[in-house]
C-alpha cells in the first residue's frame, strides 16, 4: 500500500521528472514531503506561481520529458496560468497540478474555488482531474498528450485532502510514453507528382523553417534540402539554429529586426515551401509573397482565406516527407547566390555596432562574444528580443531560448533558472529589458539560494521600448504609460544578495562580462544604454 502522494511523486520520478516546481499549499504538503522522500526527484521552491510554470515548460523544452509545476486554488491557479499557456503556444511540454476542491464542494461557494477546469481550458491540450484511484494512470496519460508530436501543457487537479489515502500500487495497463507515436507513410503517388511539379516548375523557391522543425530534430535532413534545391532558408525567431547563419544560402530571420531587408530576397519567390512551419509565431499571408505554397508539417497549414494563391498540404512527418523531396529529381533554380550573401552580410553589418558606441547592439555582441558557444541563453520580450532575433548567431536550437509564441514578459529569468538546473556544467545568460527584469527580479533569490552561476544581463533604458516605438510609429506621445524611471543615481550592491555591477560604457560592460564569467555564483550586470539604436532596426515592414 502507498500513499496517493507517494504514488504521485514515484510516477513523476519513473517518467524523467527532475524536478517539481510550485509554491506548496496546505493540501499540497503531502506531495511535498513525498517528493522529498523519493530518491532523484526534488521540489523547487519559487516566488511566484508564474515562474514555476515557465521553468516547468522550459525544464521539458531541453529534455523532452514532460516538465512539472503545482499551485494551490484560485489565485495559486490564475497565477500558475500565465507560464501554462506559455508551455502550451510555445510548445514544452508540460504537467501542471493544481489543488482542486473535494467532490462535495465542488460547486459550493467556497474561499478560493473557481473553476479550475474552466480554466485551464483554453490554455491546454487536455484538463482533467484525478481521484485517489487513478494517479499514476492520469499522471501516464497526461505525459504522452503533453509529449506527442506537437509538445504542451497539461492541467491535471488534485481533490484536497486525498493526499494521504492508501490505496494499493498497481502499475497502469498501459505506458503512455512509450506508445509507439504514430508513423507516417511516404507520399504517395500523386501527391508526389503535384510536389513534383510545383518545385520543377518554379524558379525561386524558399525554404521556411518554423518551430515544428526543431521538435523534428531535422537540422541535417534541411540542410541537404536547401543545398540540393540551391535555394535560399529564412526562419522563425524560435526555430533559430536549425540551418547555420555562415551558410551561404541562409537568408535570415522573419519577424524581427531588419526583416524589409531579409524581404529583400524572399520577397522575389515564386513558392514558398514550408518545413515544420508552426503560425503560432507569425501567419505566412503577413509575410509572404502572393505565390503558391507548399506546407509540410504534422497539421494542414492555418492561412487566412484567398490571401495564398494556392496551399498544397503535405501531412506527415517531417523526417519522412524531407527525405521524398531529397530524392526529387529537380531543375536547377534561377537564385542569384551572390545576391543572397551580399544581402545576408548587409543585414550582419547594419546590426554590428559601431567602433566605441555602447548601446543594444554592443550589448549583444559584446556577450556573444564571450559566451561559449555550448553555452545557453535566454532572451525576454521586449526590443532587444527583435535584434537577438536577427543578430544573434545560434550554433544549436536548444543554445537560444525565447517564447514567441506566447511571448510573454518576464520569461528570460525563469528559462535561465531552469536551463542551468537542466544543464549545470554549461555556461547560461539571461538577457533582458528593465520592464521584464522589474517582473521577475524577485525570483533571483532561487539563484542566490541554489547558489546558481548564471549571468543575468539587464538593457536599462527606462523604457518599455518596443511599445514606446510602437507609440512613435502612430504619433502618439511615445513615453506615456512606457517609461520607467526606474534607474538610481547609484546602483545598488545586490538583489536579495545577487551581487550588481553596473556598466555605462563598452569597457565597463567588457570587464563585468568577465566578473561574471569568472564568479562561482550569480550576478547580475546592469548595462544603462540609450534606446535610440532600435530605431530604424526593430518593427520594419515584413512586406
Amino acid at each position: 500500500m502507498s500513499t496517493v502522494a507517494e504514488i504521485f511523486a514515484h510516477t513523476l520520478k519513473e517518467i524523467g521528472v527532475r524536478y517539481v516546481f510550485g509554491v506548496p499549499s496546505g493540501n499540497l504538503i503531502d506531495y511535498v514531503e513525498a517528493l522529498r522522500k523519493e530518491k532523484g526527484i526534488d521540489f523547487i521552491l519559487v516566488g511566484h506561481e508564474a515562474t514555476a510554470a515557465f521553468m516547468a515548460g522550459v525544464c521539458g523544452r531541453l529534455t523532452g520529458v514532460p516538465g512539472a509545476c503545482f499551485a494551490t486554488f484560485g489565485p495559486g491557479a490564475t497565477n500558475l496560468s500565465t507560464g501554462v499557456g506559455g508551455a502550451q503556444l510555445d510548445r514544452f511540454p508540460l504537467l501542471a497540478f493544481t489543488d482542486e476542491m473535494p467532490d462535495e464542494l465542488l460547486k459550493r461557494t467556497v474561499q478560493m474555488n473557481i473553476d479550475h477546469q474552466q480554466l485551464f481550458f483554453p490554455i491546454t491540450k487536455w484538463t482533467t482531474r484525478l481521484n485517489h484511484n487513478n494517479v499514476e494512470e492520469i499522471i501516464l496519460k497526461g505525459a504522452g498528450i503533453a509529449t506527442d508530436d506537437s509538445p504542451g501543457a497539461v492541467h491535471i487537479g488534485i481533490p484536497a485532502g486525498i493526499g494521504r489515502n492508501q490505496v494499493q500500487k498497481v502499475k497502469a495497463e498501459v505506458d503512455y510514453l512509450r506508445l509507439e507515436k504514430k508513423r507516417w507513410s511516404p507520399l504517395v503517388a500523386d501527391q508526389l507528382a503535384k510536389v513534383t511539379k510545383l518545385i520543377q516548375t518554379s524558379k525561386k523557391p524558399v525554404l521556411a523553417v518554423g518551430l515544428s522543425a526543431v521538435h523534428a530534430a531535422g537540422r541535417e535532413q534541411l540542410i541537404a534540402l536547401a543545398e540540393k534545391f540551391q535555394v535560399p532558408v529564412v526562419l522563425t525567431p524560435m526555430a533559430k539554429g536549425m540551418f547555420p547563419e555562415e551558410h551561404p544560402l541562409y537568408a535570415g530571420v522573419l519577424f524581427h529586426a531588419l526583416s524589409n531587408e531579409v524581404s529583400k530576397v524572399y520577397s522575389k519567390a515564386d513558392l514558398v515551401i514550408g518545413i515544420g512551419y508552426d503560425p503560432v509565431e507569425f501567419n505566412y499571408e503577413d509575410w509572404m509573397p502572393e505565390v503558391p505554397l507548399i506546407h509540410v508539417d504534422r497539421q494542414e497549414a492555418d492561412v487566412a482565406t484567398g490571401q495564398i494563391p494556392e496551399v498544397f498540404n503535405v501531412v506527415g512527418a517531417l523526417d519522412v516527407a524531407m527525405n521524398e523531396l531529397l530524392m526529387l529529381d529537380i531543375n536547377p533554380k534561377a537564385w542569384d547566390l551572390q545576391f543572397i550573401e551580399t544581402n545576408k552580410e548587409q543585414i550582419f553589418k547594419k546590426l554590428t555596432p559601431e567602433a566605441g558606441s555602447f548601446g543594444p547592439l554592443a550589448v549583444v555582441d559584446e556577450l556573444r562574444k564571450i559566451l561559449p558557444e555550448e553555452g545557453i541563453l535566454t532572451v525576454d520580450v521586449g526590443a532587444h528580443l527583435h535584434l537577438i532575433g536577427q543578430q544573434w548567431c545560434t550554433p544549436h536550437p536548444d543554445k537560444l531560448l525565447m517564447t514567441n509564441g506566447w511571448s510573454s514578459m518576464g520569461f528570460a529569468i525563469p528559462a535561465a533558472l531552469a536551463a542551468k538546473l537542466c544543464n549545470p556544467d554549461l555556461p547560461v545568460v539571461a538577457l533582458m529589458g528593465d520592464g521584464g527584469f522589474l517582473m521577475m527580479v524577485g525570483e533571483l533569490a532561487i539563484a542566490k539560494r541554489l547558489n546558481l552561476n548564471i549571468v543575468f544581463v539587464v538593457i536599462y533604458d527606462d523604457s518599455l521600448s518596443l511599445i514606446s516605438i510602437k507609440q512613435a510609429k502612430k504619433n502618439f506621445d511615445s513615453g506615456y504609460g512606457t517609461d520607467l524611471f526606474v534607474l538610481d543615481g547609484e546602483p545598488t550592491n545586490h538583489y536579495f544578495g545577487v551581487p550588481v555591477v553596473r556598466a555605462t560604457n563598452n569597457d565597463e560592460y567588457k570587464s563585468a562580462l568577465e566578473k561574471a564569467f569568472a564568479s562561482d555564483g550569480p550576478l547580475v550586470i546592469e548595462a544603462v544604454v540609450s534606446p535610440e539604436e532600435y530605431d530604424g532596426l526593430v518593427l520594419q515592414p515584413n512586406k
